[in-house]
């Protein structure tokens, strides 16, 4: 793949979505292992998009098993396809799972309570803030007691952008004209965590101007 920057596109197939993947999955992988339990447990990625994260995290934590899902379904062969294709045998089939939706919450193989640990990767900043609601209910009611909820992505902090590129990027999606599209502070996610019984213990300076939101039972 070139190292050029492809035309913005959140798609979870495009060429741009597959470029940022390559770019923060190494510095995630570097976080996850310093994060995830040693014993053995169960995973659960949100907005899994293509699948490009959790088939590049499964093989390297073979005690753990992983749960893809999407509110898209039209991603699941591609997710599916990846993990054949690499030989993940730690990967379930993925479910549908929409934040809006708490129905959908318990589709994941697993009774409540059981997950030690849910990731999302970039989907803030392409998703209206409202959702944090959902994510963080649907975290507090699937988490074990000692399990976290990382989120990584780009975000403002107490109302400001932390870096200039980060503003740019902000005008960037925000010109796009789509309602919501923008860096989300962090400040309202922890808000919404709390409601739930979470709160942000850790923010990790990423790459590129990203963070990773360590979010836990109080």
């Amino acid at each position: 793949m070139s190292n050029d920057k492809p035309a913005l596109d959140p798609h979870p197939l495009s060429e741009y979505v597959a470029w940022a993947g390559n770019r923060n999955r190494e510095p995630l992988l570097g976080v996850l292992k310093d994060k995830f339990p040693t014993d053995e447990g169960q995973v659960l990625e949100l907005a899994s998009g293509s699948g490009m994260h959790v088939n590049y995290f499964a093989p390297h934590f073979e005690h753990l098993h992983f749960h893809p899902t999407d509110r898209d379904q039209d991603v699941f062969d591609n997710i599916k396809q990846l993990s054949v294709e690499q030989g993940n045998d730690n990967i379930a089939d993925p479910v549908h799972l929409d934040l809006t939706d708490p129905e959908t919450w318990l589709n994941v193989k697993g009774e409540p309570h059981s997950f030690a640990s849910i990731f999302c990767i970039n989907i803030f900043q392409v998703a209206p803030v409202s959702i944090a609601d959902g994510m963080m209910e649907c975290a507090s009611k699937l988490l074990t007691k000692e399990g976290f909820l990382l989120i990584y992505g780009p975000f403002k902090i107490e109302g400001t952008f932390s870096t200039k590129s980060n503003q740019a990027f902000h005008n960037t999606l925000a010109s796009a004209g789509v309602d919501e599209w923008g860096l989300k502070d962090v400040a309202d996610l922890n808000t919404a965590a709390q409601k739930q019984g979470l709160e942000l213990k850790e923010k990790i300076d990423m790459p590129s101007n990203n963070f990773s939101l360590i979010f836990a039972k109080i």
